[in-house]
């Protein structure tokens, strides 16, 4: 990166957070909203190359885990901030968020990491031990917080009851935590990339990558803030469109998930498809085994019932995705093929969320 985009990448998040705190709560005239989206956008360019900066420093697979870790950590903190505000209205917007963000993540970046590296080289190699672990830990996750609750019968609807919830969130806090000791720790090598371009490059400073770290939890906020300053904006156009409310999880997964997706990608660029699917993968995984944890103690205060249950549309949707996730894996490897199939899942998510 050149020393002029660098110094932007330092600028912008402080602007951003300083615009946050001079607009927040405010009314805003069309104008400023326009300033908010372009402040918004050079946040998510600066958190991807701040979140290069620290993974390149602390190594693979801790790099993938912090950038997933900390979008999930400002992800939930959206969800709750937006359920407590929302009202009645929102008691479903938990389950809307954190299943978008597992349809992009298994399908949409999966399958753009696997696109792109197949076009360059053919087939996107990666580890199956690995990236299988992964992603049985995810579909396993999925199935426990948000199919469950549609055949439960102690609550009327798709709802757990108070002890159900509480050993959801103990389960899935206890399913992240394994598989991020298991990721880092006990079978490390199990998520490294083979032939990584990278490991030649100079090593950021102990210095810069500080520095980096602290401006990406900055962006990161300030991504997050920004999103919450157009919520209402986001609301009013989604019902002005006519679109289901479920739709307004959909936009805030996509936009909270953009600075690991812009990684992913430039990972798979240069061949190291291996990071992206960590990056993909790993996000899905901390977005359920943080989200549900958190919006149980949450819904302690939250009023109204927590809709945790898909309906039939999207469990049809997830058990194809852990079908053709698995088929992915097994190989070991994937081509242009596997890449479209995930590809077209995701659409086929986007288009039904959009006209159900």
């Amino acid at each position: 990166m050149s020393s002029r985009l660098r110094l932007a990448a330092t600028i912008v998040p402080v602007v951003s957070l300083l615009a946050l705190g001079a607009v927040w709560e405010r009314e805003l005239p069309p104008v400023v909203e326009l300033v908010i989206v372009l402040l918004l956008a050079g946040c998510v360019l600066a958190a991807v190359h701040h979140a290069e900066v620290v993974a390149h420093r602390v190594g693979e697979p801790f790099g993938s885990l912090i950038l997933a870790v900390a979008v999930t950590v400002i992800e939930v903190g959206l969800i709750v901030t937006l359920m407590i505000s929302g009202g009645p209205a929102a008691t479903a917007l938990a389950r809307d968020t954190v299943f978008a963000a597992v349809m992009i993540t298994c399908n949409g970046i999966v399958g753009l990491s696997l696109l792109l590296t197949a076009l360059k080289r053919g087939t996107a190699p990666f580890n199956p031990e690995g990236t299988g672990a992964a992603l049985a830990t995810v579909i396993t996750l999925a199935t426990l917080s948000m199919v469950l609750p549609t055949f439960t019968t102690s609550n009327p609807g798709p709802e757990f009851s108070g002890p159900q919830l509480a050993f959801a969130a103990v389960v899935s806090i206890s399913l992240y935590v394994l598989f991020v000791f298991v990721q880092s720790i006990r079978h490390r090598n199990y998520f490294l990339p083979e032939g990584d371009d990278d490991s030649h490059a100079d090593v950021p400073p102990a210095t810069m990558a500080l520095t980096s770290l602290v401006l990406l939890l900055v962006a990161l906020v300030a991504v997050v803030g920004l999103a919450k300053v157009e919520s209402k904006t986001i609301e009013d156009a989604v019902t002005g469109a006519g679109l289901p409310g479920s739709v307004v999880g959909v936009v805030i997964a996509l936009l909270v998930l953009l600075p690991e997706t812009l990684a992913a990608a430039r990972n798979a660029r240069r061949n190291r498809v291996q990071i992206s699917l960590n990056l993909a993968l790993g996000s899905a995984m901390a977005s359920i085994g943080l989200t549900i944890p958190t919006i149980a103690i949450a819904s302690i205060w939250l009023t109204g019932p927590l809709t945790l249950g898909l309906g039939a549309v999207h469990i049809t949707l997830l058990a194809l995705t852990a079908v053709v996730g698995t088929l992915t894996v097994i190989p070991g490897r994937a081509t242009l093929l596997q890449a479209g199939v995930h590809l077209a899942l995701c659409g086929s998510y986007l288009f039904l969320a959009a006209v159900p």
